[in-house]
């Protein structure tokens, strides 16, 4: 593990350049959305649901694929051939005239989107598992210093065009590309690959590798419910702040820099503070602690200014995140990794199809002229429901997974040779 530190490096630069350039675009996608749709806010609402979970279900149907692929060819070339992809991804958007040709933009971005898969793959190459738990929250420092410079650009790019933040997303990935083929090393050794068959390359099969420990299953259903807690900010934060507060792009892509900063603060130092400190279980409580929390105070503040204080407090949930990851990665073998990430990934891809549609649809209803009351932060109202749900699962999984513990260490007691 000697070259760890320089390893580490090259992915984080990596996964923020390509957060970068998506970051760009979050600020002025659903006001192209409303452009390129007739039939008012709602219909514009549930357009921008489907365009989402368009993503997430390219992203589904590859992301085993690639986390398999990269098992048996290693990481780099996999990686590079996804950022080449996105280029063309970007510069679809970019000239788009009609929503067809935004959805083949976020389908391409979907079946390429191997950034987080083999990034996560990489850090268990490099990282011992006493330290995944702090290296998996550079993969959420890498998200928050993207989200600090992408949305914020993007949002001063909005007053130029709205087309502009694509473009300079797709020069940001091409810069990205040039720098993984010219910089970054390969992390699996020859020796660690695995042989894959035409079977292994099936999304639902790749969830299986989950069932094999009964906890880490229910531990799976717990993320699952998280990320679809997580899906009614992401997909409906700049429809909610728009309709309640009146915000600018720029407004929002300030907003989204906020969480940005908060986050990358949070997954990159306290992480690495608290974790240790409270140890994984615990990490993974308190974070649904203040995620259920968040998300109420979100449906409770009247004033901008409220949401922001809101905000920067539940950006503090994001300490459960590696400290999961880190649990369910200490189970696999290291020619494991890359289908477990695939897995963990396809998780939040089936999601990212079904979350969007939910909260976008349960947004568009409740802020249609039909709609009993009016209460654009329902879909967060959502959130706290399923978050609270999550972390009851998730104790459930722990509790079990620590009796196993206990019993095997009293078996193996039992078995010892007395001295």
């Amino acid at each position: 593990m000697s070259n760890r530190k320089p390893a580490i490096v090259f992915i984080f630069i990596t996964l923020v350049i390509d957060i970068l350039g998506f970051g760009l675009i979050i600020p002025v996608l659903p006001g192209l959305v409303k452009t390129l749709t007739t039939g008012g806010p709602e219909r514009g609402a549930h357009e921008f649901g489907l365009l989402l979970a368009s993503f997430g279900l390219a992203q589904f149907l590859f992301s085993p694929i690639l986390g398999a692929l990269s098992d048996r060819y290693g990481r780099r070339p996999v990686l590079l051939i996804a950022l080449f992809v996105t280029i063309f991804d970007y510069v679809i958007m970019a000239l788009a005239n009609s929503m067809g040709w935004l959805f083949v933009g976020r389908i391409l971005a979907g079946m390429t989107g191997a950034s987080f898969t083999v990034g996560s793959a990489y850090i268990a190459d490099v990282s011992p598992p006493e330290k995944r738990a702090q290296s998996f929250g550079l993969i959420g420092a890498a998200f928050g210093v993207g989200f600090i410079l992408g949305p914020a650009a993007g949002g001063l790019l909005a007053t130029v065009s709205e087309r502009a933040p694509f473009w300079a997303a797709a020069a940001l990935s091409l810069a990205n590309f040039l720098f993984g083929l010219f910089v970054f090393p390969e992390s699996l050794q020859p020796k660690d690959r695995r042989a894959i068959d035409a079977s292994s390359l099936n999304p639902a099969k790749g969830l299986v590798i989950l069932l094999r420990f009964p906890w880490v299953a229910v531990m799976a259903a717990a993320m699952a419910l998280t990320a679809l807690a997580q899906n009614s900010l992401q997909s409906t934060w700049v429809l909610f702040t728009t309709a309640r507060y009146h915000w600018s792009p720029l407004d929002n892509g300030l907003s989204l820099a906020l969480i940005g900063l908060c986050s990358g603060l949070v997954q990159g130092g306290l992480t690495r503070l608290i974790i240790p400190r409270l140890g994984e279980r615990r990490s993974v409580i308190v974070g649904y602690l203040v995620n259920f929390l968040g998300f109420l105070g979100f449906v409770l503040a009247t004033k901008s200014w409220m949401v922001l204080v809101v905000l920067v407090f539940w950006c503090l949930g994001g300490i459960s995140g590696p400290a999961l990851q880190s649990m369910l990665s200490k189970q696999f073998q290291a020619n494991e990794q890359g289908a477990l990430q695939g897995a963990l990934t396809s998780i939040q891809s089936l999601t990212g199809i079904v979350g969007p549609l939910i909260a976008t649809w349960v947004f568009g209803y409740f802020t249609s002229p039909t709609a009993p009351i009016q209460m654009p932060a329902a879909p967060f109202a959502l959130g706290a429901v399923l978050i609270a749900v999550s972390a009851l699962v998730a104790s459930k999984a722990m509790l079990s997974h620590r009796d196993d513990e206990i019993a095997a260490g009293e078996a193996k007691r039992e078995v010892a040779p007395a001295e």
